[in-house]
């Protein structure tokens, strides 16, 4: 028998084990260990690896609540999930508009996800980069029009510098804003041939756009995905989810760990992720480092700044 302790304050705790415990107790059928707490932390013990996964999945559970103050069920089965292997990604490869390409979700977290989006009509997503938070979502549009299932692909991002100012770059304002859209293009061109992108664009079939221009819109039978979500203000984000019409799908995105906002304004993502919690037809979902498909260094990297610094 070995033991692993985690501090914990009486805040998170709550949050931490779930209502009436479920989150504890879900860990505890799934791992056979046993977690006592006292004086500000969290005991847990039991044999050397089921602790060890025990500990893993209540340190990931403790970013969760300590950036949103809580977790869902979802979230805890998922992360003991990949902590004990039994990552099961069962959903089939995603058709595309690309000659012999596909796309098939990678991780239990990213299988959700296609779940998710194939399952609601308005999906929220957070969770670090390199989790295909936007690819994945590029790809279930792309797919969804190939099907006819939809008739237009909107991709939106708001257009927030990172901390660099770009107001003077030449050109008019399509070659401003263009570097914000960047990202959301190359994910596109990896699912279609150019030319046809190119056809489609022109036809208004797709349109990449910046959040301002989606004011006043009113959007039917559209696959529409908000990118960066983490960068909208509460009243963007309001905006946005009400362009919303009849047959149209929403996937919002975004790193809550990588607000470009100014240091007043507060996230429309996170604002929504706690605003709109428990109504039917919406689904929040979390991905964690166990969902990088990126090089692996991604996930060093993003640990690293996940952890305090220590101080020399």
């Amino acid at each position: 028998m070995v033991e692993s302790v985690i501090s914990v304050d009486n805040k998170t705790l709550v949050s931490l084990f779930g209502p009436r415990d479920q989150h504890l107790r879900a860990i505890r059928e799934a791992l056979g260990v046993t977690i006592a707490v006292r004086d500000g932390q969290a005991f847990i013990r039991g044999e050397e690896a089921p602790v060890a996964q025990a500990t893993q999945v209540l340190e990931q559970m403790k970013i969760a609540v300590e950036r949103r103050g809580s977790v869902s069920p979802d979230e805890v089965g998922g992360l003991l999930s990949v902590a004990t292997g039994r990552v099961s990604v069962e959903t089939p490869p995603l058709e595309v508009m690309y000659p012999g390409r596909t796309v098939k979700a990678r991780s239990a977290g990213q299988a959700r996800y296609v779940e998710a989006i194939q399952t609601h009509d308005i999906v929220f997503c957070i969770g670090p980069a390199g989790t295909g938070k936007t690819y994945l979502a590029v790809a279930m549009a792309v797919n969804a029009l190939k099907r006819e299932a939809t008739r237009k692909i909107v991709l939106v991002r708001p257009a927030v510098e990172a901390g660099e100012s770009l107001g003077y770059l030449p050109g008019d304002v399509q070659a401003k804003i263009n570097p914000y859209l960047r990202p959301l293009l190359d994910a596109l061109r990896e699912m279609m041939d150019y030319d046809l992108m190119k056809r489609c664009m022109e036809r208004d079939v797709i349109e990449v756009i910046p959040l301002a221009y989606m004011r006043g819109r009113s959007l039917n039978e559209a696959f529409i995905i908000l990118d960066e979500a983490q960068n909208t203000t509460i009243g963007q984000m309001k905006m946005f989810l009400t362009r919303m019409g009849h047959g149209s799908k929403i996937v919002i995105s975004g790193d809550t760990t990588q607000v470009d906002l100014p240091a007043h304004a507060q996230s429309g993502l996170l604002d929504a992720m706690e605003r709109l919690r428990g109504i039917d037809g919406i689904s929040l979902l979390t991905m964690t480092t166990a969902d990088i498909v990126r090089n692996p260094l991604v996930s060093k990297i993003i640990r690293a700044y996940e952890e305090p610094q220590s101080r020399p």
